[in-house]
């Protein structure tokens, strides 16, 4: 079968690999669309911690079952929850494994979705409702990685939002955070492109290369502040204006993955008891719910597919995604 392996920094190629044989308790499936996703560039470039090479890439796929398993029957349309937890550490043992000190995940850990089939285990699947696009079916794990951060932040109806990115996990924050009933949400960045989609969403914008964001905020707030701001750009300059923006006891909540150290006012989280709120991942309830919650985003979540490539045609993908003047937002390589 044909597959996308990463074989070493800024390296990928298009390989024929075996077919996987599915396992007692797993079912095969014939990978309909993967998402290529933040962890997919950083493993391309060299930078994870865990990726070797050669490794098939891609957790955020969308199938359907050819081989079944004891809960699907072949011809069933699934996602898979695809985090791996030890059992054993202090997270596991209280609750949460979603955080667990030794987390793995397919396309990182194991080989990923960007091939024409995966075996996966039985418990990790989820059925795809009938009436749901593939497309949109393949948002679902990004699309739970954004429940997660809502609901991690404490935003409840009324509340006025900002959030810092407009790139496919910035868009999705603030989909989900006006279907959870934000009173605005605000979406900052640099990138014309973005800003012009999140606008035509329904989102009011600022670009923070040209203007000034604070003032913004406060005229659109009354004074105050935001009351939840969500810090999705991964750049330390977007950390230094999330503790500006964010009003007095309000609450900011970390959904990029900073590599290395940010600058960071600490004078401002203390003088205004501002709360500063971690978000990885989902759990596998989380993730179930993410099912529905696709279905209920549909429409907007279909505009954030910018563009689909053949799995064949896919070797420069990284490259397109990556490019200075890409308006991407969010790819998707069709596998068979």
């Amino acid at each position: 079968m044909k597959a996308l392996v990463y074989t070493g920094p800024k390296s990928i190629e298009i390989r024929d690999v075996p077919r996987p044989e599915k396992g007692p308790d797993q079912a095969l499936i014939r990978v309909k669309y993967c998402g290529v996703c933040g962890t997919d560039i950083g493993i391309w470039g060299g930078t994870h911690p865990r990726a070797t090479a050669p490794l098939v890439l891609g957790h955020e796929f969308v199938g359907t079952v050819t081989e079944a398993s004891a809960r699907f029957a072949v011809g069933q349309r699934v996602v898979a929850y695809p985090l791996f937890s030890c059992g054993t550490c202090h997270a596991c043992r209280t609750g949460s494994p979603h955080v667990c000190a030794a987390l793995r995940l397919i396309g990182i850990d194991s080989a990923g979705g960007m091939a024409e089939y995966l075996a996966v285990n039985d418990e990790q699947l989820c059925a795809v409702p009938a009436d749901l696009d593939d497309k949109v079916a393949a948002l679902i794990e990004p699309l739970a990685v954004v429940l997660r951060g809502v609901e991690q932040s404490g935003m409840v109806v009324g509340d006025h939002v900002v959030v810092l990115g407009a790139g496919p996990i910035g868009l999705l924050t603030a989909l989900v955070a006006r279907h959870a009933g934000a009173r605005e949400v605000v979406v900052t960045d640099v990138n014309a492109a973005r800003l012009a989609l999140a606008a035509d969403l329904g989102f009011a914008t600022v670009d923070v290369g040209q203007a000034d964001l604070n003032a913004r905020i406060l005229e659109r707030t009354g004074g105050d502040g935001a009351d939840v701001v969500f810090e999705c750009a991964g750049v330390p300059a977007s950390i230094l204006d999330a503790t500006q923006i964010t009003r007095p006891r309000g609450t900011i909540c970390l959904m990029s993955m900073h590599k290395g150290a940010s600058p960071v006012r600490l004078l401002e989280v203390a003088f205004k008891e501002l709360r500063l709120v971690g978000s990885r991942v989902y759990t596998q309830e989380q993730f179930r719910r993410a099912v529905a919650l696709a279905g209920d985003l549909s429409a907007p979540l279909l505009r954030l597919v910018t563009q689909v490539i053949g799995l064949e045609e896919a070797g420069d993908v990284f490259d397109k995604i990556t490019a200075p003047d890409s308006r991407d937002i969010k790819i998707l390589l069709e596998c068979s």
